[in-house]
């Protein structure tokens, strides 16, 4: 009896050590190098504050013209540099065009200076050089000291708030700049206005908009500070105008405590014991100073920094334990920090009052939801989305529901296309909101008005007026004259409508169901038999002449060839194949992408495309052909997808800083890496099955919503067995190369008896 009373008085503790053994695996410097545009900073699941180090002040700008060096700081960290700027609250993890960057803070000693300095010579500024080996990143904290300043920084964070800790020597000249001017992707002109106001003496509100990528943003703060600032001031950076007012009657440069421009830096200044520690806290909210204010006495009521810290990496642990692997070290730092990518994105966007800002720029309740931004849908609807479907049905539903909310406040009345901070930015092409919209139904996911979502989707695909969607509906696919990237929107538009078809079909709408299945066809209409590609075609239905198949620029696509698009017909591989000649031409074909050199050149001209996310002519770098190696099932040569599958896990992601070959983008590359080493793909999102695959890990157990749990177990797993032999779904064996959603999230297990050489079989 005592041991079993002593048992249960253990068991919760061993389960807390259970869960915290796997924060330890997530690496959030993985891809801060070269392509991967991730942050390292402090973060929780899905939060509003992404709290991190910006390493240069890089203008968008230069010389009235494009910087094409500020792409380098997507993310507002780059690995290579030597300094470090400050400390901002808002950050894109993985993405190929930036915003955010919003309210640096940067803690210095010594004569005080106002002006961030150059890399070069960064005792000229504020800037501080910093070391990689004093620097420590993890989930929900980051720490580093700053060379120049003798300050120890460190970083954690709630979802709505952002925590400081500063370590500083003994001086009397210590402050803490908090800097409205600087920004991520920045400008001049970007910040339309700025206002501070000094509440008392360690607490300070305000807010900021800008007009960046998202047109029109404004994000409110409050600031709070552990210990009373002896002295405070600004130094206001704008233009001289011709009127002036009459503010101009106080001295707004010293103890004023209202501060508003475009172009402002604040000061707080302290003295310091040696080793003294000065924390601040800052809330952010998109309605109000008040909510601003709430949101931190809400999630961080207290000044004890270690406990929030715990708290953060409590909160990742109890969503990465949601997966359980069993797989090499490295393997197990792939996953998991993929995991922690996948799960920073999309972001909260309301106050804890559930308030948020809509799209029409006024302020909404979310009622029985909660509501998120960060869209990057070209990318996520691929895998990502569908991975939250499986491991996050309940968030994913409320991110179903946040798109509903942006069509019901879109003038437009569209869903959205990329959208941040109640704005859609409109990057990228497609209306693929469809697809996640679509696999959310298609899954019973959403438990929202499905005909409503059924509403919106067909109203934004006839969107007549938005990037060719009326020719496309008129011709049955974009002229070349009227769009630079005619082919790949055609394909986007045609994948899309056979989601919107899938939700007519599962509603029972019939005349719908077979208006969109026809469109979904369009992509015929690009196909040049002749070649054997998707190709340029004009409006008087003749082809385009010149055309260089391996070329990314000007060809008709977008982020990618000919090679990489011409096989984006996830919807209907069958058709597709057909085209090309059949099941072994089909096969070649994907052989040749693999295996051919596609040279510098070719995509010179693109920046999200480099050599080092290129695997022959495929390029896993970037998302259009992420499908790819999955089609050979289709093709009747599986072995080839497990192949290949395994390859690619092999090239493109390591556990180093530049571990991954192409910008994460929001979780999309890392959804990739999770579904494929965990055995299957989904190659057709709005669709209810996935591709199998070849399984990286020995084993995995996936804690589903409602209880369930599904198994995945490889037999003779090695990094030499890479092929299948045969696959058992609760000890029957699978005939066909997939399997369905309802089979997983019913629970159950899931066997690969694996060898080193492959299965083949007679076409």
């Amino acid at each position: 009896m005592k041991k079993a009373l002593l048992f249960c008085l253990l068991f919760p503790a061993l389960s807390i050590q259970a869960q915290q053994a796997l924060v330890k695996y997530v690496k959030p410097i993985i891809g801060t190098q070269k392509m991967g545009h991730t942050y390292p900073g402090a973060t929780v699941p899905f939060g509003s504050v992404q709290l991190s180090p910006d390493t240069d002040t890089l203008s968008y700008e230069f010389n009235g013209k494009y910087n094409g060096d500020v792409y380098k700081y997507c993310a507002g960290y780059k690995y290579e540099d030597k300094t470090i700027v400050g400390f901002s609250h808002t950050h894109f993890s993985g993405t190929g065009h930036s915003d955010l960057g919003d309210f640096l803070i940067m803690p210095t000693q010594g004569a005080l200076q106002m002006n961030p300095g150059t890399a070069d010579v960064p005792k000229s500024g504020f800037r501080s050089a910093f070391s990689h080996q004093n620097e420590t990143a993890e989930a929900g904290y980051y720490k580093v000291k700053l060379d120049d300043h003798q300050i120890q920084a460190e970083l954690t964070a709630s979802k709505r708030v952002g925590m400081h800790r500063y370590t500083f020597p003994k001086s009397a000249e210590s402050h803490i700049i908090l800097d409205l001017m600087s920004g991520i992707y920045n400008y001049d002109e970007k910040t339309v206005w700025t206002y501070v106001r000094v509440v008392n003496d360690s607490l300070i509100t305000g807010y900021r908009q800008t007009n960046g990528w998202a047109r029109t943003r404004t994000v409110f703060f409050a600031m709070s500070f552990s210990k009373p600032f002896k002295n405070y001031g600004q130094k206001n950076f704008d233009k001289k105008q011709v009127y002036g007012g009459f503010w101009r009657k106080f001295d707004q440069n010293n103890n004023f405590p209202e501060i508003a421009g475009r172009r402002i830096r604040m000061h707080f200044d302290f003295d310091t014991d040696e080793q003294e520690q000065v924390e601040v806290k800052f809330a952010l909210s998109p309605v109000s100073q008040d909510n601003a204010l709430e949101n931190m006495r809400t999630e961080i009521p207290g000044w004890n920094f270690d406990q929030v810290k715990t708290q953060a990496q409590e909160e990742w642990n109890k969503e990465l334990n949601k997966i359980n692997i069993n797989a090499s070290e490295d393997d197990k730092v792939n996953f998991y920090t993929a995991m922690y990518h996948a799960f920073i994105n999309p972001t909260t966007y309301g106050d804890v009052n559930g308030q948020y800002k809509g799209l029409d720029q006024n302020v909404h309740q979310a009622e029985g939801f909660t509501n998120y931004t960060t869209f990057s849908l070209w990318d996520t609807y691929r895998a990502l989305h569908p991975f939250f479907n499986l491991i996050q049905p309940s968030r994913n539903n409320d991110m179903v529901k946040s798109m509903m909310a942006h069509y019901d406040q879109s003038a437009l009345k569209m869903l959205p296309i990329w959208s941040h901070y109640a704005n859609d930015n409109w990057c990228m092409s497609g209306y693929h909101s469809v697809s996640v919209l679509a696999d959310a139904i298609v899954k019973g996911v959403y438990n929202g008005d499905a005909g409503k979502a059924l509403e919106a989707c067909i109203t934004t695909a006839n969107h007549r007026n938005y990037e060719g969607i009326g020719k496309y509906i008129d011709m049955g696919y974009i002229p070349a004259e009227s769009s630079g990237t005619s082919v790949s929107n055609t394909l986007e538009y045609a994948y899309d409508d056979w989601c919107i078809a899938q939700i007519a079909k599962k509603l029972g709408k019939p005349e719908i169901y077979e208006t969109f299945l026809k469109r979904s066809q369009n992509w015929k209409n690009v196909y040049d038999k002749s070649i054997g590609f998707m190709r340029p075609r004009l409006a008087d239905g003749t082809f385009k002449k010149e055309f260089d198949v391996l070329s990314t620029h000007g060809q008709g696509f977008i982020e990618g060839n000919t090679w990489n698009y011409s096989f984006f017909v996830p919807h209907d591989p069958e058709s597709l194949m057909t085209a090309m000649g059949g099941k072994k031409r089909f096969a070649a074909r994907i052989d040749s992408l693999f295996n051919m050199h596609l040279p510098d050149e070719f995509f010179a001209d693109t920046e999200d495309i480099t050599r080092e996310g290129i695997i022959g002519g495929y390029v896993h770098g970037n998302e259009p052909a992420h499908h790819v190696a999955y089609l050979y099932n289709w093709a009747g040569q599986p072995w080839k997808t497990q192949e290949r599958v395994r390859m690619i896990l092999k090239m493109q992601y390591k556990p180093t800083p530049d571990g991954l070959g192409g910008n994460d983008d929001c979780g999309q590359m890392s959804a990739w890496y999770m579904f494929s080493s965990l055995g299957f793909y989904p190659v057709s999102p709005g669709s209810d099955e996935y591709a199998l695959g070849s399984p990286a890990v020995k084993s995995a157990s996936l804690t589903l919503e409602g209880g369930k749990t599904f198994s995945i177990e490889a037999v003779n797993q090695s990094d030499k067995n890479v092929y299948v032999q045969k696959v058992l779904l609760n000890g029957k064996v699978l005939t066909e190369n997939s399997i369905k959603h309802q089979e997983i999230v019913k629970g159950g297990k899931l066997m690969f008896y694996m060898s080193s050489k492959p299965v083949k079989f007679s076409n």
